[in-house]
């Protein structure tokens, strides 16, 4: 996913997106363990969106706190 369209989602819709991204991460890893994950580069792209949903909340917060 990319920043600008994570970007048009609201504050509380971004926290719901990371605790979505963090349940697939997850699932995806328990897959790994037990030998049945079919796209094992799934994992590398769940955990960077996961940092950029992590990095868009981190830019509200500090811009909420500046004003």
């Amino acid at each position: 996913m990319k920043a600008d369209k994570i970007r048009e989602l609201s504050t509380e819709e971004l926290r719901k997106k990371e605790h979505d991204l963090k349940d697939e991460l997850f699932k995806l890893r328990f897959q790994a363990a037990t030998g049945h994950l079919e796209n094992p580069m799934r994992i590398r792209e769940i955990k960077r969106d996961i940092a950029r949903v992590k990095t868009i909340l981190r830019e509200r917060e500090l811009q909420a706190r500046k004003q």
